[in-house]
């Protein structure tokens, strides 16, 4: 069993305080070094804008200053990890986001004012009206529902998640079947997203019976979830089990067997890079972008490997 020990850990950490912002420097130190979450909480304030929105640049692929719904949901997961969700901000950014909500009672992913702005590639906006999209509505209303936090569009948005989660069996058909490996990726990140509303939806029978059929399809062989484990990683962009089932509570672990998990984690201990940071499976389109993912990355990366026990710390640390 691989771990990654004090050396290991101190390289990382030093990679975040080279290549992190703010944020991500008192992440770290909230995550392993006792530092305050409230700290955290303070560092996010400057990113929400008067709109009750995030933007500035809070999610690296989109670096203007407006709101963006994905620029929420990257706040959102934040205040999950410090456990602040009943700060005000998300009252301001569930307001905001109710402005948003379209026809099918989902938020758009990608807002028609992107494209004045520097962006990634791939933060493409619909054309004419913009539809409700998992990514991030799923990840936002799943965060909701942990936290106890509720919003009068929040019932509407609920059921759309439903409705999507469970097209989404055919969807995955559809696109394998015409081998277009685009749709399949995109299907990936909004499946990641749909199994954090799983993970917290009121309906477990229902959640777990949903999270079930998406596994049996995302699994197919030829798909985009890598189950072999490989040194070094693999070539172009595919998703590993971990990303799907980065804790052992989370319904997606029941899709993979131990012996499988294990040797993901030997692998992820393995993908530390020289300079003590993760890579991401992705191009970087800009360097500033890509140093920011990279510490994010680093981030998420160590925290899989400590809710496995893969973290060969003092418990000081930690």
């Amino acid at each position: 069993m691989r771990e990654v020990d004090l050396a290991a850990f101190e390289a990382a950490e030093r990679f975040v305080w080279l290549s992190g912002r703010l944020l991500e420097r008192l992440r770290f130190a909230r995550l392993f070094r006792g530092g305050e979450g409230a700290r955290v909480v303070q560092a996010l304030r400057p990113y929400q804008n008067a709109d009750g929105g995030f933007g500035e640049a809070i999610e690296p692929d989109f670096r203007g200053p407006v709101s963006q719904p994905l620029c929420v949901e990257a706040a959102l997961r934040v205040l999950d990890e410090v456990g602040s969700l009943q700060d005000p901000m998300v009252e301001a950014a569930l307001g905001y986001l109710g402005g948003l909500v379209a026809a099918d009672g989902g938020i758009p992913n990608v807002l028609s004012d992107v494209p004045r702005y520097p962006h990634a590639p791939w933060w493409a906006p619909a054309e004419g009206v913009l539809p409700g999209c998992l990514l991030p509505t799923a990840s936002l209303v799943g965060l909701l529902h942990k936290h106890g936090v509720t919003a009068p569009w929040v019932a509407r948005a609920t059921a759309f998640c439903w409705e999507a989660i469970e097209a989404m069996p055919g969807r995955v058909a559809a696109a394998a079947a015409a081998k277009e490996r685009v749709p399949l990726l995109q299907i990936a990140y909004e499946s990641r997203a749909a199994l954090v509303f799983l993970d917290h939806a009121p309906e477990r029978a229902r959640a777990a019976q949903a999270a079930q059929r998406l596994g049996e399809v995302l699994l197919e062989p030829g798909g985009i979830v890598a189950l072999e484990a490989q040194a070094g990683g693999h070539a172009g962009e595919v998703m590993m089990p971990l990303e799907f089932a980065p804790h052992p509570g989370c319904l997606a672990r029941r899709w993979f067997d131990e012996r499988l998990i294990e040797a993901h984690l030997d692998a992820l201990v393995g993908e530390q890079a020289e300079d003590g940071g993760w890579t991401v499976g992705w191009a970087a389109w800009t360097p500033a972008a890509g140093l920011e993912w990279r510490a994010i990355q680093t981030l998420e990366r160590l925290k899989v490997l400590a809710a496995h026990g893969r973290l060969k710390v003092p418990a000081a640390i930690r």
